[in-house]
């Protein structure tokens, strides 16, 4: 095999090129200052590199002559990024460099977006700018959750428009199988804890009244907040915690399993088959209950009376008939469905945006109960608030 001479001459001339040592030389002349980028700026001379650059970086926008560069890979283009002059905006400013290749104008330009323009790294922030940062992103997670609610309840108004004339597509043992665990599993605890704050509402009650010696008006106090509120709102928030929390972790396993993905690969829908029956269950359920949390703490504050305020069954039912009209039934009454609607939907759309563990599983349940009870509050506040406006 014969070797060509001209060939291992430009080998050995290419050889000692890139052996050659780099060079950052800064030149100060009339017109400014300058510098020249000489050798090899590969990553074999990166040690060398760095302490050219602590010698030679200097304050002053610099041009820099860079076609005397022997060779340069990515490492040496970073270096040479930051011997560069800012911009406006803060990136190396590649206008000022002189004498690149075509290629390794290319090359910097890669470089420069992988280091994200190579910016100088910014200030940590203060305490006022964290906390100020962080109110941001809260308020912006907030944003988002409620576009996602109303684009979920959108999509299940749809679903049921177009599941409620096909009898045939209601999913009634579904439905009842839901309904049990939400509704009728849940009266016990719903009933002894309205109970048990209908006895302390009425000791509270009666505290400050017999000062006054209007003992009997504990009545009219459990009456009025018992059926417009109290009853509405123990059970919704009862139910939040119990079956939201189970909705969220029911579809979170389902996705983890990849049954959600099953269901839409055999062509069924996972909202009318998963979210549907669980809301319809919620939506006859939670009136129920909240029925039930009123009567036991009526209950409750007439155990009390008669107990402790000589207040007799027959006295407390009857004043209770006399002082509160049956407007403040309804009125704890019809704020139940809407309760059960946004119970079901932050836990099931808390459910369907689970990802991949069972950390991701715990988070959204307990993300979920959170919203519930929020919501719930907040629509109860809001729902007082325009009842009393409306004398109602």
């Amino acid at each position: 095999m014969h070797c060509v001479p001209g060939a291992n001459a430009s080998l050995a001339r290419m050889t000692q090129a890139v052996s050659m040592p780099p060079r950052f030389e800064v030149v100060r002349t009339a017109a400014g200052v300058g510098a020249h980028a000489r050798g090899a700026w590969t990553v074999d001379h990166a040690a060398a590199l760095s302490t050219e650059l602590s010698a030679g970086v200097v304050a002053e926008p610099v041009r820099i002559d860079a076609s005397g560069l022997d060779a340069l890979d990515s490492t040496g283009a970073m270096l040479l990024l930051k011997a560069l002059p800012l911009d406006a905006g803060g990136a190396p400013d590649l206008g000022r460099i002189e004498g690149l290749t075509p290629q390794r104008v290319a090359l910097m330009r890669r470089v420069a977006q992988a280091l994200d323009g190579g910016s100088v790294p910014p200030v940590a922030p203060g305490a006022l700018h964290a906390l100020l940062a962080n109110i941001g992103e809260t308020m912006l997670s907030i944003l988002d959750q409620g576009r996602q609610l109303l684009g979920f309840l959108g999509l299940l108004l749809t679903t049921a428009l177009r599941v409620l004339p096909r009898p045939a597509r209601w999913r009634l043992t579904s439905i009842v199988h839901h309904l049990e665990q939400t509704g009728l599993n849940a009266v016990p605890i719903v009933a002894l804890l309205s109970f048990l704050v209908g006895a302390v509402v009425a000791y509270l009650g009666a505290t400050v009244l017999e000062q006054f010696g209007a003992g009997l008006y504990t009545v009219d106090l459990i009456g009025f907040a018992f059926l417009r509120e109290f009853g509405g709102l123990l059970a919704a928030i009862l139910v939040a915690g119990r079956s939201g929390s189970a909705f969220t972790a029911q579809i979170g396993a389902m996705k983890n399993r990849e049954e959600i993905d099953a269901l839409e690969t055999i062509g069924l829908d996972p909202v009318e088959v998963l979210v549907l029956p669980r809301l319809v269950a919620l939506l006859i359920a939670l009136p129920i209950l909240t029925f039930v949390a009123m009567m036991a703490g009526l209950l409750g504050g007439m155990t009390v009376g008669a107990t402790s305020l000589d207040i007799s069954p027959v006295l407390f039912t009857t004043r209770l008939q006399e002082s509160i009209p049956p407007q403040h039934f309804w009125v704890g009454m019809v704020k139940a469905p809407f309760f059960a609607l946004l119970i079901a939907l932050v836990g099931c759309l808390e459910g369907f945006k689970v990802s991949g563990s069972a950390e991701s599983v715990g988070t959204h349940t307990t993300s979920s109960v959170v919203q519930s009870i929020f919501l719930v509050i907040l629509l109860d506040a809001i729902c007082a608030v325009v009842f009393m406006e409306l004398d109602w």
